[in-house]
């Protein structure tokens, strides 16, 4: 560790489900970061398990690998658009990219957004072509799009003649060459170490450490990640804390703990060389994008600033007659507590205070972006409301401007009409549309909230063979209103327990979404209606018993099977008019205002405003 030549420090950056992570964990595993006998979990790297449940990486993680004496720092990066701010903020990191790319599906939105931020920041780029061994893979053709759009991207001449790997992480193999596969992860390691410039860094310098990630300890308080740009640190040493975008901010602090990567594992190390990505703690006022230097040496190091939110949802205290019966924190101060510390570990992630004590402005780069949030809240004990997704709209020249997404769909040929005319009523413009044999891939620019609720549609249109994802792409004038939600709903008239007579007569008005006993309040959504309009259901009403009848008469009553929504699908099912009440046990969707007479009287003054 003395000779700093030893360090690489290289990011995993793909599209999502390109099998970033999977790669991470062959590279490990062959790195001897486990043991022969060790037992190894697939995806170790996604340690959450919303993670674990979803497939998909939210947050970057940091490991090491040692190959032939050179330590090579590994960072796992998210996949998916709503987290590239995670992305962002960990180049800075790095000297080096993996880009990952599926030998079938080829360069996908972003893969673009990805690799445009590697090369603004100049890095050095390997391209692995991996899922090799998927029978329907384009290996030569996908090298063309890469190269494509590299050239695109306007890449130096030394970017455009990076090393291609071409790798099957689930097989644990890569080479050079696509015509002859390799037997391990060795050729990828030996192109890492061969190419990715090593670390650089004065250590008779000051130290200096731009901050790229904040951790909670229950112990160690705040740690704090980041790369040593220069000069050596080590215990109870006096640092001090600057930011690049706030220059009165200055924090003179004790580094309490230092420690550095080894394979997997944080340890405690007693000094530390330029370039090694490293995790100190001593303060709990470090943020992402500070820099932890010298006390004598103030001069704070440029961080990139991360690209703005583009959806925001409101998030309020509970208030419906349920509040209080599931959460453990219910409160307008936990709940307040707990966005703060959120947008401070998120940079992507803003939350302002409104005019009501009880409700905040949540701001995120998608509705996934928000959900993981709302999702990660409920399981830690919280109770609460939000309301509908909406865009984040921008003035731009005096004139009002929406976010657009970049979308790309992969369906089968015969759900192409369907798609096409689902998307261009929502405002969608189709820029491309390729031939992949069996299947069609379009390229539309549609507005962010005509993406708002149609996932649904979409795997109906397409049988759930269709694949879509999309990406930010840019402010365009607003294109006009989108009747995103086509139908109404069914409305409970009363507080109680939902039974099976009730349900059956409720069932005629359209598709239910609870089942008997479950409870319900006036004002909450229990059904589907087929019509653009709200009907109120009494789900409660039960069979009045005489001598002639019995209550066993209900069970020839027969119900429709019911699907429960998910997180995702209730915050998409949500009209302006709707909340979603979240606790760790129940989603509910009700309406804002619950009391039957004053939402009708609210309704008939809004159309007589329109009118």
């Amino acid at each position: 560790m003395s000779n700093i030549k030893g360090i690489r420090n290289v990011a995993i950056i793909a599209h999502v489900d390109h099998g970033k992570t999977s790669l991470v964990n062959e590279l490990l595993k062959q790195g001897g970061v486990f043991r022969d006998n060790q037992e190894v979990a697939d995806r170790v790297m996604d340690s959450n398990a919303l993670e674990r449940e979803r497939g998909i990486t939210i947050l970057s993680k940091n490991a090491s690998i040692m190959f032939d004496g050179i330590k090579i720092n590994v960072v796992d990066t998210p996949g998916h658009a709503d987290f590239g701010g995670e992305v962002e903020r960990v180049l800075k990191m790095v000297d080096g990219v993996l880009l990952v790319v599926d030998a079938f599906e080829g360069t996908m939105p972003q893969t673009r957004f990805v690799l445009q931020k590697a090369l603004e920041l100049n890095h050095k780029v390997i391209v692995v072509i991996n899922k090799i061994d998927r029978k329907d893979a384009r290996i030569s053709e996908v090298v063309d799009e890469v190269l494509e759009l590299l050239m695109d991207l306007g890449a130096s001449d030394e970017q455009l003649d990076s090393p291609i790997c071409y790798a099957s992480a689930r097989l644990g193999i890569c080479s050079l060459s696509p015509d002859q596969p390799g037997t391990d992860m060795k050729p990828l390691l030996q192109t890492i170490v061969d190419y990715i410039p090593a670390a650089e860094g004065k250590a008779d310098a000051p130290f200096k450490m731009l901050v790229s990630s904040c951790e909670q300890n229950d112990y160690l308080g705040k740690l704090a990640v980041g790369k040593v740009t220069q000069g050596t640190c080590k215990t109870n040493d006096q640092l001090a804390l600057v930011n690049y975008h706030d220059q009165a901010k200055k924090v003179i602090f004790k580094v309490s703990n230092v420690f550095e990567y080894q394979g997997m594992k944080r340890v405690p190390t007693a000094e530390v060389i330029p370039g090694d990505i490293i995790c100190i703690s001593g303060t709990e006022e470090v943020t992402i994008g500070d820099t932890v230097t010298d006390k004598e040496e103030l001069t704070p190091i440029p961080f990139v600033k991360i690209s703005e939110p583009s959806v925001e949802m409101e998030f309020s205290v509970n208030n419906s007659p349920f509040a209080g019966q599931e959460g453990k924190y219910c409160t307008s101060r936990h709940l307040r507590d707990r966005l703060m510390k959120e947008a401070v570990k998120d940079l992507s992630l803003k939350v302002f205070e409104t005019n009501s004590a009880d409700t905040f402005r949540v701001l995120g780069r998608g509705e996934m972006h928000i959900s993981i949030l709302v999702e990660n809240m409920r399981r830690d004990g919280f109770e609460f409301q939000v309301s509908m997704p909406k865009v984040i709209y921008k003035e731009i020249n005096g004139e009002k401007c929406e976010p657009i997404d970049e979308l790309i769909v992969d369906v089968p040929e015969t759900s192409v009409g369907s798609v096409i005319s689902a998307l261009g009523a929502r405002k969608g413009d189709l820029i491309s549309m390729t031939n992949r044999g069996s299947r069609i891939r379009l390229e539309f620019h549609i507005p962010s909230r005509g993406l708002f609720g149609y996932k649904n549609q979409f795997l109906t249109d397409t049988r759930g063979e269709g694949v879509m994802n999309s990406v930010f792409y840019d402010y365009e004038p607003y294109k006009g209103n989108i009747d995103s939600r086509n139908f109404g709903t069914l409305v409970a008239y009363e507080t109680g327990e939902a039974v099976q007579y009730g349900l059956f007569n409720s069932q005629e008005r359209g598709r239910l979404l609870i089942t008997p006993g479950t409870k319900v309040y006036g004002g909450m959504v229990v059904g589907i209606n087929p019509k653009a309009e709200d009907i109120v259901v009494n789900v409660c009403k039960k069979k009045q018993l005489t001598n002639m009848r019995s209550s066993s008469a209900d069970e020839a009553l027969r119900l429709e099977p019911v699907k429960p929504l998910t997180l995702e699908e209730s915050l998409e099912f949500l009209a302006d008019d709707e909340l979603l009440e979240v606790t760790p046990t129940s989603l509910r969707i009700r309406k804002k205002i619950l009391d039957h007479t004053m939402r009708g009287r609210a309704d008939f003054r809004k159309k007589n405003a329109e009118n």
